[in-house]
């Protein structure tokens, strides 16, 4: 078993896959930035030891992935990724799997109660008039909390819009589906509990009168039975 041990476990990874690696920690110690050119597929050949074909299926994998770019008169460049672009291709429900489908709806859950300071730092009162708008449309019902994900992407993604964190705002995006399909898909083994939650109209009463330390208690008691359908409390 001590021999077993001493043995270095075997390298499986492509050589493209290690050239790939290389090619990241290479712009990452050059500390280039966007816009700056990379070495050609000639240099890197010759600086990695390894044949061209190589070096371009490794540079396409980069390209893809909108680390690098070509451009007239300069050759290879950094670029600055669309990360959600990239990351959406997979952000399908019906590929991930169950464990990875539970941690982005709880992921959504710790956006919802961690983003008062911005909401309060935005908020104006427009955005209140909207909100008791969007609140005077749902049903009394709202009240006890039913959930309806109508109303919740309606009502939530109005207080994304108010952090003015754009990027926050796409991931949202990208979270609905995944939270529709968990709601609905019977992951959640638990039934969901009517009861007297926070409901919508009070998280305006505490955006309009309050402050970012009581929304988020609210928006807590707001998502309790998400928490209780997750088993955590």
């Amino acid at each position: 078993m001590d021999v077993l041990n001493s043995i270095r476990k075997i390298d499986t990874s492509s050589l493209v896959d290690r050239v790939e690696t290389k090619l990241v920690e290479l712009l990452q110690a050059k500390q280039l930035k966007i816009g700056d050119s990379i070495p050609t597929e000639l240099e890197l050949c010759t600086s990695l030891g390894v044949s061209r074909t190589v070096v371009r299926e490794a540079l396409l994998r980069l390209r893809l992935m909108g680390l690098i770019d070509t451009k007239k008169k300069k050759g290879t460049v950094i670029t600055s990724p669309d990360i959600f672009a990239i990351l959406g291709k997979s952000m399908n429900p019906y590929i991930l799997d169950e464990e990875t489908l539970r941690e982005i709806f709880e992921i959504r859950l710790t956006l919802e109660i961690g983003m008062a300071d911005f909401i309060f730092r935005n908020i104006t009162p427009e955005n209140i008039k909207e909100l008791k708008a969007i609140v005077a449309n749902e049903p009394e019902v709202a009240k006890d909390y039913l959930f309806d994900i109508d109303h919740e992407i309606i009502f939530h993604s109005k207080l994304y819009e108010i952090t003015g964190n754009q990027t926050m705002k796409k991931f949202q995006k990208m979270l609905l589906p995944i939270f529709d399909y968990v709601n609905n898909s019977g992951m959640l083994k638990k039934p969901t509990t009517y009861g007297k939650f926070v409901s919508h109209k009070g998280l305006v009463d505490i955006l309009e009168n309050g402050s970012p330390e009581l929304f988020r208690n609210a928006m807590r008691n707001h998502l309790e039975n998400h928490f209780l359908r997750l088993a955590l409390v």
